[in-house]
C-alpha cells in the first residue's frame, strides 16, 4: 500500500522511515545542524521511523564549520534519497568567506535544490539559500532576525514565529531554532507523543510558536 503525502510531494510505503538529509558546507553554523542531529537521532533511537544523514553539497569530504569544528561528511547530496532536506545557515554576514553565500552563488546547487522533491527545511540563514533557489517567494517564512529584511525583499511573506510550516516549506528563525524545527518535524511526521518524549530526555522545553498555514 502506498501512502501519498499531499503536503510534501513525495511518496513512501507505509512503515518506511522518513529519510532526512542535512546539508553541510564550509562555514556552516555548528548549532544550526547539530540540534537537528541530536533531536532526530534521539527520536530514531527511541523508535521513530526516521533516518538522519549528513550530506555535503558535492562530493564527500571534511567540512570546516564556522567555529572551527571539522566534520567528516561521508555522503554527497543525493536528492532522490531524501524525503526531507534540511539546509542550515552560517556566515551570512561574511559575503566573501565560507558560508551560505557560497551556496547562494552556486547556480548548479540552487537548480538542484529547486528541482528536488524533498521537503525543504531552512534553519536560520539557511532559509536565505532556499530563497535564492526561489522556494520562498510568495510564501510565509522566517529566518534569523538579521536577515529578515533581506528575506522579505526577496519576495517572502515574513512571519515572526519560531517555526513557520507552510505545508511544502518549513523555516526556522534564529540559530537555536533547529531545536524547535527538529522537534516539530518529529511531531508532524511521527506524532506529538514522540516529540514530547524527546523533549523529556533532552530536558528541553520548546520556545516560541509554530505558525501553520490553514
Amino acid at each position: 500500500m502506498v501512502r501519498v503525502s499531499r503536503l510534501v510531494g513525495w511518496t513512501r510505503r507505509r512503515g518506511e522511515p522518513v529519510r532526512v538529509q542535512i546539508v553541510l558546507f564550509d562555514g556552516v553554523e555548528e548549532q544550526d545542524f547539530i540540534a537537528p542531529v541530536e533531536v532526530l537521532g534521539l527520536a530514531g533511537k527511541m523508535g521513530a521511523a526516521l533516518t538522519t544523514t549528513l550530506v555535503s553539497t558535492a562530493k564527500p569530504g571534511t567540512v570546516t564549520c564556522m567555529h572551527g569544528t571539522r566534520v567528516e561528511v561521508p555522503n554527497g547530496w543525493s536528492p532522490p534519497d531524501a524525503d526531507v532536506l534540511i539546509v542550515p545557515g552560517g556566515g551570512y554576514n561574511n559575503r566573501t568567506g565560507p558560508g551560505v553565500h557560497r551556496l547562494i552563488a552556486d547556480k548548479g546547487f540552487l537548480a538542484r535544490l529547486a528541482a528536488s522533491k524533498a521537503l525543504p527545511v531552512g534553519i536560520c540563514t539557511g532559509v536565505m539559500v532556499l530563497s535564492a533557489a526561489g522556494l520562498t517567494r510568495g510564501r510565509p517564512a522566517t529566518t534569523h532576525a538579521g536577515a529578515k529584511a533581506d528575506l522579505a525583499a526577496q519576495g517572502a511573506t515574513l512571519v515572526n514565529a519560531r517555526v513557520v510550516d507552510d505545508g511544502t516549506l518549513i523555516t526556522g528563525g534564529g540559530i537555536t531554532s533547529g531545536l524547535e524545527v527538529a522537534l516539530w518535524l518529529v511531531e508532524r511526521f511521527i506524532g506529538a507523543n514522540q516529540a514530547q518524549r524527546v523533549e523529556t530526555v533532552l530536558e528541553y522545553e520548546r520556545r516560541g510558536s509554530v505558525w501553520r498555514s490553514s
